[in-house]
């Protein structure tokens, strides 16, 4: 439970946590160096190709040989096999854009969290019921900030982050942290294709000091 609490508290404090995934490996550790560079913490890499697993596997290796202190974690987890895989791989957490309670059985087991998807009261309370404290809002640029600040009373165990749609801005991401979220995630807006293609990481570590420090105007 430690690891578990452990890192939702270091989403907490980061207050953002980017997201990505390329199908190439070299583009997927240059983006990782260049998150890192900028004071990124914890990443999320996502699960949306046939190379998601074995780029994974690489980033792990280049994590564990030069910045020990970040923590990797997997995205669009969407089957209990998928978990198990980057578990093995070395994930430090899941994330999901749904509920599945095969997948909450996993995390459980093996005491790692898992950030499972939302969009109704209904799925966080089930999420909760589960044992999560920490869901996603997917996508949050559907559900909005009002929907946080109309139902936190009915969760106050239960933290949120929204993912989809949030502006890397102080003026969007501002909403959310006023209505109640620990952390926003953050895909492409931050990480456009353009960038992750060219393997730009001067450009990406400035885009992500910038994001960092409107993340700190935000709260």
């Amino acid at each position: 439970m430690d690891r578990i609490n452990d890192t939702i508290t270091a989403i907490e404090q980061q207050g953002v946590l980017p997201l990505y995934y390329h199908a190439q490996s070299d583009a997927c550790i240059a983006a990782m160096q260049a998150l890192y560079g900028a004071g990124i913490r914890l990443i999320e890499f996502t699960n949306r190709g046939e190379h998601a697993l074995p780029n994974f596997l690489a980033m792990v290796a280049e994590r564990n040989a030069t910045m020990p202190d970040l923590k990797l974690g997997i995205g669009t987890i969407l089957s209990e096999a998928d978990a198990l895989a980057f578990i093995d791989a070395g994930a430090d957490f899941l994330v999901s854009p749904v509920f599945d309670a095969a997948i909450a059985d996993v995390a459980y087991m093996q005491k790692i969290l898992w950030i499972p998807g939302c969009m109704t009261p209904t799925e966080i309370h089930t999420a909760a019921k589960a044992g999560c404290t920490l869901v996603k809002l997917f996508p949050g640029n559907v559900l909005g900030a009002g929907f946080v600040d109309a139902i936190k009373t009915l969760f106050p165990h239960v933290k949120m982050m929204p993912t989809g749609g949030v502006e890397p801005t102080i003026a969007s991401m501002q909403v959310w942290f006023k209505a109640g979220v620990i952390a926003v995630g953050m895909g492409s807006k931050l990480l456009p294709n353009t960038l992750l293609e060219t393997k730009d990481i001067e450009a990406i570590t400035a885009n992500t000091q910038q994001l960092l420090q409107n993340v700190a105007a935000s709260r």
